[in-house]
């Protein structure tokens, strides 16, 4: 049964008198099926004639509040995107009206609204990009959701366990993919450090599953960009045993970047996982294969194959760091040749550059020699004078994970 604007009022005040959260956010999701309904109704709506009709007849900001409803619907239903997105940050600033001075029961009206705002400025700017127009939806997004994170940190009223600190960790999570999406991953500093600097906000472990894998995902992610390898890996990780099963894209996500890392340290994926991931198996298997087999020409091929899409990623120059991991490899199937010998000549590691298709002089084959030696890739020296590399008796060839800083 089609519902009226007359009865989503009624339904709507018995919602909040009830406190019900899930059923307020449903209310007010533009996708839900009453949304059409009231389309329908109100053929061609304007704000100023549905508030000289309707306004009052809820308590303020409600009556607001369901106006925009229909005029968000409205715009949606007639692919005007920018439109939309107006109305959705207006009807949003009007629910913090509500939301800053009641209880954690709000909550989950609060990040469906918010998840509505940020896809409504996702279509607006790919709408005003496809026409060759100015937009920055997803930035003035960014802004409105700040500004519920400032709303859920300053609740010191409500009962611990109704609290709007509750919703913290989530509106972290949108507003950091805000930023990420609009490329000013600067501005997730400021989030942060109020983040960091609010004691009394409950420990991460007691929040859902989703919101800590949302945070520690862009966490990583942060200390990627920033290269500082060891957190981002950390933070990764958790997410990634944290993360649900089903939740395919999400994992591929997070490996997309900790795959690298895990490579750096020298734990190369295996056949399974590769398998479960048909994407990250053609961009990375190529690379991998490279580093089995000690192939740096192949490896070469690899990155060159896939320039483009590793800087879209920031992976390159992970990608490319990872290539003295194939030096390694090749120079380590020398000693393996040699008996594992601890006295072999620069000129056989030259020649299995040169096999490799590595044109390269002795002189330059004795380089990357001590750059392996230098990195902690080989224990040994070199007789430049007999021209002769003498390794370790022990543990020559040393485990990439167990060098003193594995992923720099």
């Amino acid at each position: 049964m089609a519902m009226t604007f007359s009865t989503f009022i009624m339904t709507l005040a018995e919602t909040i008198q009830s406190e019900n959260g899930p059923n307020l956010a449903y209310l007010l999701r533009p996708t839900s099926p009453h949304g059409k309904d009231l389309v329908k109704e109100f053929r061609n709506p304007t704000r100023e004639g549905l508030t000289s009709r309707y306004g009052g007849c809820i308590e303020s900001p409600w009556d607001d509040i369901a106006i925009r409803y229909v005029m968000v619907t409205t715009h949606i239903a007639r692919k005007r995107t920018g439109e939309a997105f107006n109305e959705q940050s207006q009807l949003v600033s009007q629910f913090f009206r509500y939301f800053g001075s009641n209880t954690g029961w709000t909550l989950p009206a609060l990040f469906s609204m918010l998840r509505d705002l940020r896809d409504l400025a996702f279509d607006a700017d790919n709408y005003a990009k496809y026409n060759n127009q100015k937009s920055e939806c997803m930035e003035s997004a960014a802004g409105v959701v700040a500004k519920a994170f400032s709303t859920c940190m300053i609740d010191r009223t409500s009962p611990p366990s109704e609290s709007r600190k509750w919703g913290v960790y989530y509106v972290v999570g949108l507003v950091l993919k805000c930023y990420f999406r609009v490329k000013r991953i600067s501005l997730s500093k400021n989030i942060l450090r109020a983040l960091n600097a609010n004691p009394d906000i409950p420990p991460l472990s007691e929040y859902p599953r989703s919101h800590q894998v949302t945070y520690r995902y862009y966490l990583g992610m942060l200390s990627f960009l920033n290269e500082d390898y060891n957190k981002s890996e950390q933070e990764l990780t958790l997410a990634f045993y944290q993360c649900y099963i089903p939740a395919h894209s999400n994992q591929e996500r997070i490996l997309t970047y900790l795959l690298p890392l895990r490579v750096l340290r020298g734990h190369l994926p295996t056949r399974d996982l590769m398998d479960r991931f048909p994407v990250l198996d053609e961009l990375f298997t190529p690379f991998i294969t490279a580093i089995r087999a000690g192939d740096i020409s192949a490896y070469d091929a690899a990155l060159d194959k896939w320039e483009r899409r590793l800087l879209e990623l920031n992976l390159w120059l992970t990608l490319e760091r990872a290539r003295e991991l194939c030096i390694r490899g090749l120079f380590r199937r020398v000693w393996v040749a040699t008996d594992q010998n601890t006295r072999i000549p620069v000129s056989m590691f030259h020649c299995s550059l040169r096999l490799k298709g590595i044109d390269v002089s002795m002189e330059e084959a004795e380089c990357y020699v001590a750059n392996m030696i230098y990195q902690g890739y080989m224990r040994g020296y070199i007789s430049h004078e007999k021209k002769m590399v003498v390794l370790a008796s022990a543990n020559a060839f040393p485990r990439v994970a167990d060098r003193s800083a594995p992923l720099s």
